[in-house]
């Protein structure tokens, strides 16, 4: 039976971790290989790594440093970065990552997401849409490349598109609420999960294991990402990984579960 996901999400720049505020600003928090070794011990549901420097730089996807984070996974596994054709999805999937994001190149190649599908199976794809408000109505907009190039995209037009093409998960990332902690952008996840049936991860502004009850009452089995929460600790963002023991876990499904009348898992 499927049930909701909380899902850590790691961001490395120059092969270090970092956390960013509103996809800029970003603090070291230590090294990606240590880190997965950490949430193994966790228990994590699932764990999405996302190299923010790749497609920004045009390069490609780090194979050594993805088989390495593979090798020590024992949980799923995600990876996203400079990702552009089938080929490549097709040599990640082979080093042992569940599934692989793709951002900016679904846009750009209209298609793309379905000739990956065709070769490596949906359920294996993952779009992720970065949004933030912009214009003079402050109306919300895809954004690319770390949130500094417009698309003029509405996010629920994209979405239902990437959908339709082949995604079978749609990661929708608030850059507005990134790393602040003041809760998750309900108006516009509310708008893409009342439009769309497949599974959906919404990511940027959790602030406390309430706000993934929360989630999950509102909008019943997703996934609920987050990175400040599992990586800082306290007022002044010391360092510190962290995550939900398994009956705080369960405990956090069932309440999200029970308060939004759906069944328990």
């Amino acid at each position: 039976m499927l049930r909701p996901r909380i899902i850590p999400i790691l961001l490395i720049r120059n092969g270090g971790l970092v956390k960013t505020t509103r996809f800029a600003d970003d603090k070291y928090v230590g090294d990606p290989i240590n880190t997965v070794r950490l949430f193994n011990e966790k228990q994590v549901d699932e764990i999405v790594v996302l190299d923010i420097d790749a497609t920004v730089r045009g390069r490609e996807p780090d194979y050594q440093l993805i088989e390495d984070l593979a090798g020590e996974c024992r949980m799923p596994l995600c990876y996203g970065g400079g990702v552009k054709t089938a080929a490549q999805v097709k040599r990640i999937i082979s080093l042992g990552v569940e599934k692989v994001a793709i951002s900016s190149a679904a846009i750009e190649r209209p298609g793309l997401i379905g000739e990956i599908a065709a070769q490596v199976g949906r359920q294996s794809v993952v779009a992720v849409i970065d949004v933030k408000a912009a214009g003079l109505m402050r109306g919300n907009e895809v954004f690319t490349h770390n949130g500094k190039v417009r698309t003029g995209l509405d996010p629920l037009d994209l979405a239902r598109r990437l959908v339709a093409e082949g995604a079978g998960e749609i990661v929708i990332n608030s850059i507005d609420r990134d790393g602040t902690r003041t809760g998750y952008d309900l108006a516009l996840i509310d708008t893409i999960a009342a439009n769309i049936t497949t599974p959906l991860t919404i990511v940027g502004g959790a602030n406390s294991h309430d706000d993934m009850t929360s989630a999950i009452a509102r909008y019943g089995v997703i996934g609920i990402g987050a990175g400040s929460l599992f990586v800082f600790k306290g007022r002044l963002r010391a360092v510190l990984v962290n995550y939900p023991d398994p009956d705080a876990k369960q405990k956090i499904y069932e309440a999200g579960l029970t308060m939004g009348g759906h069944a328990a898992p």
